[in-house]
């Protein structure tokens, strides 16, 4: 029988009164190693450097007038001088937080509105958004131009507030803030609507770090190495790239561009690599790609050493022996094939590799693992400061989350509701006592998801609450499930959403894959590869539908997609259907293209 409730277990004490004060002791252990890696020329800023930027960012922004409790609004792309400028505000006792580098002038006037802030610090780059939203923010009195021109307005660059006061001495302030004193807010992606600033204490990032750390067996304190590529408002960024980081000691790379970051592992060889399903099932789709393309004396033989390494990793999660051949012929591979990949691919002195923020297919976990890469899923939400499930990475159970952290209960609710409390919880949403109190039964955070728990206590996500397609005939469906067979079935495929709720069947909207399309309409000789043109060539649709097939064949009857409409276009991070992490925007997709969707029911 599977269990209703289960625990990670307890999580010791603080051992500081603060962020910053764990940031204090990396820098006094590390002094001149390096904090920060950029560049194509390997620049760096040592632990020491870093912390005498964030003590004169401090003092400018205290000449500012920024105070504790005040709240500083940061839009940065990833670029070392983050870092600063939040650990600048944080030694003030001030609640620094991050806009999306996508938000609109509008998405800016909600933010910055509902967090109260007064002073805001800008990348050159989307001055001219902020600039526009500035006009509806009267309270909006500073802003800090990062990577400004040499013409820039007097005082306005971060050169200049670093200038105001140099000999800023932060150890009144510092000793003034405590471990439930605010430290950040993470505004949510607004899949369902406006987002909402998420409060977050030092008592919750500090017990998400030492959860980290109790899962995750890193090396000794400055001998770890992350990549920073995610974007600074997401939680997921926010604490594996930037709080663990300062806390625990680690060196950090800036990948200033998510769309190179495949380019930036080999440079790196991370120890630990947090990416988002989508990044994972297109490496996945190049290196089959890469494999089909091999000549025929060799791809016989690496497909042969691929299936049995497959079978080993199923047989091995079904927990049933592994034939000697089977074991034989995957070492075999793994010596002559995988250990090379992995080394090329920059994982091969990871010592864990995880997904999450989105649910990942099992095609795509199975394959990693059969390459010696054993990604594992974790989950959490920004109310839980991105993690509140693991996969051990000894103990990975590929289609679950994970059992709870450290510090973390869970407990199901009578419908299947994933509840969770513990020191990493939220201590409510900005402005908005009312969410707050239904999001919460007790001290219980109701986190939406539906989910199950194994005998051995590891979660399994089922769908968010919500999201449930209820087909006309009442049945109860995953879109999440949907959709991940469509995408894996054909790497033509770049995004699906599954739509059906209420209706006798399932139809999806589909997108054509950016980097593989073009390739595959080559190969057909067809001539323009755009994505508008390609959504209309009969042999794209038809492929396309080959891959609807083979992902129906997965699926129940009632699940199946029996309609699917083909779009000119591609669907961005940050844009109207997906959220800067790459999830689906459920609400205004069906908005958007109701007219698409209408058509499909047509009949």
């Amino acid at each position: 029988m599977s269990l209703k409730e289960t625990s990670g277990g307890p999580l010791a004490p603080p051992a500081h009164d603060n962020v910053f004060r764990a940031f204090q002791a990396t820098v006094a252990t590390l002094g001149d190693a390096p904090a920060l890696r950029w560049g194509d020329d390997d620049q760096t800023l040592s632990w020491n450097e870093l912390s005498a930027q964030a003590t004169r960012i401090a003092g400018g922004l205290a000449s500012l007038g920024v105070h504790k409790g005040d709240t500083v609004a940061i839009m940065l792309p990833n670029r070392p001088e983050f870092m600063a400028c939040d650990l600048g505000a944080m030694a003030l006792g001030a609640v620094p937080f991050s806009i999306y580098q996508t938000s609109s002038p509008e998405q800016i006037v909600h933010v910055v509105r509902d967090s109260g802030a007064k002073v805001a610090v800008v990348d050159a780059e989307y001055l001219d958004r902020v600039e526009a939203a500035r006009a509806e923010l009267p309270e909006l009195e500073d802003l800090i131009v990062v990577g400004a021109a040499e013409d820039a307005e007097a005082g306005s660059t971060l050169a200049d507030l670093e200038a105001l006061a140099p000999d800023f001495d932060v150890e009144p302030t510092v000793a003034a803030l405590g471990v439930d004193d605010l430290l950040t807010l993470i505004y949510t992606s607004g899949t369902t609507g406006p987002p909402k600033g998420v409060q977050l204490t030092h008592r919750n990032l500090l017990a998400l770090v030492a959860s980290i750390e109790g899962i995750v067996p890193l090396p000794d304190t400055g001998e770890a190495r992350v990549i920073s590529w995610l974007p600074a408002a997401h939680i997921a960024e926010r604490g594996a790239h930037y709080y663990l980081p300062v806390v625990s000691g680690i060196e950090v790379t800036i990948c200033p561009d998510p769309r190179r970051i495949v380019e930036y592992l080999p440079k790196v060889r991370p120890t630990w690599f947090f990416a988002v399903p989508r990044v994972w099932e297109k490496l996945k789709a190049g290196l089959e790609a890469m494999l089909a393309g091999l000549p025929e004396e060799q791809r016989g033989p690496a497909q042969q050493g691929l299936d049995a390494a497959l079978s080993k990793v199923r047989a091995e999660q079904a927990g049933e022996p592994v034939p000697d051949d089977v074991a034989a012929a995957a070492a075999q591979a793994d010596a002559a094939m995988f250990a090379a990949l992995r080394a090329q691919l920059g994982l091969d002195e990871v010592v864990v590799v995880s997904v999450g923020a989105a649910p990942t297919p099992l095609e795509v976990l199975e394959f990693f693992h059969a390459i010696g890469i054993p990604v594992g899923e974790l989950w959490g939400m920004s109310e839980t400061c991105g993690v509140a499930t693991a996969n051990p990475p000894d103990r990975v159970k590929l289609g679950t989350v994970g059992p709870p952290v450290p510090g973390i209960d869970i407990r199901l609710a009578e419908d299947g509701e994933v509840l969770v409390r513990g020191a990493g919880i939220m201590t409510g949403y900005r402005n908005l006592p009312e969410k707050t109190a239904e999001t919460f039964d007790g001290d219980w955070l109701r986190t939406g998801d539906i989910g199950v728990l194994d005998d051995d206590g590891y979660l399994k996500i089922v769908d968010r609450k919500k999201e449930l397609i209820i087909n006309a005939a009442g049945k109860n469906m995953s879109p999440a499930n949907i959709e991940a067979h469509l995408k894996t079935s054909s790497p033509l495929i770049g995004q699906a959403i599954a739509i059906g709720d209420g209706r006798s069947y399932n139809v999806a909207l589909i997108t054509l894959d950016p980097d593989f399309a073009p390739i595959f309409a080559q190969q057909q000789g067809i001539e323009d590869v755009s994505l508008a043109s390609l959504a209309s060539e009969d042999a794209i649709h038809a492929e396309v539908a080959r891959g609807v097939e083979a992902a129906n064949a997965k699926l129940a009857r009632v699940e199946q997609i029996k309609k699917f409409k083909l779009l000119p276009t591609d669907w961005l991070p940050g844009g109207d259907e997906l959220t800067p992490t790459m999830k689906l925007k459920r609400r205004p997709i069906d908005d958007k293209y109701a007219a698409e969707i209408a058509a499909l029911y047509a009949d």
